[in-house]
């Protein structure tokens, strides 16, 4: 079986991040697009209006995708890369977990972060889904 390196971006911190931890496994990597690009208006955490902010506040927010769903069949283990936002995975990251198939995989988690460490976001994603086996990778 192979490995997968899947991650989403919002400003290519993460993006360059996870391209040369997959180069690194030798994996296949894949870009978690929102159907919806976000701006540096939707970015910015200091408005209380902006797009990050609203969905960060609303745990049952699951923003759309570029596409749906992936075929993850071929991989045995999917490493999850995010930024941390508000300590924990964007709602995007939820998005991707509910709409594939994830059981029996090996599902580890990276994170890019100003200051936040991953633990708490693995706690959480693992709290969310207690069926799917989630581990802590390391913050990059």
């Amino acid at each position: 079986m192979k490995t997968l390196v899947a991650y989403f971006s919002a400003s290519g911190v993460t993006r360059r991040k996870g391209q040369a931890f997959a180069k690194s496994l030798n994996a296949d990597i894949y870009e978690i697009i929102p159907k919806d690009l976000y701006t540096d208006a939707d970015l910015n955490w200091m408005d209380k209006k902006s797009r990050s902010t609203l969905e960060m506040q609303d745990p049952a927010c699951r923003p759309q995708l570029k596409e749906k769903t992936t075929d993850l069949s071929a991989y045995d283990t999917v490493y999850i890369g995010f930024p941390i936002w508000w300590g924990v995975a964007p709602r995007v990251i939820n998005t991707f977990i509910e709409n594939n198939d994830l059981s029996g995989k090996r599902i580890v988690i990276f994170a890019t972060s100003g200051g936040s460490g991953v633990g708490p976001a693995v706690k959480d994603l693992q709290k969310t889904y207690p069926n799917l086996q989630i581990e802590t990778g390391r913050l990059l």
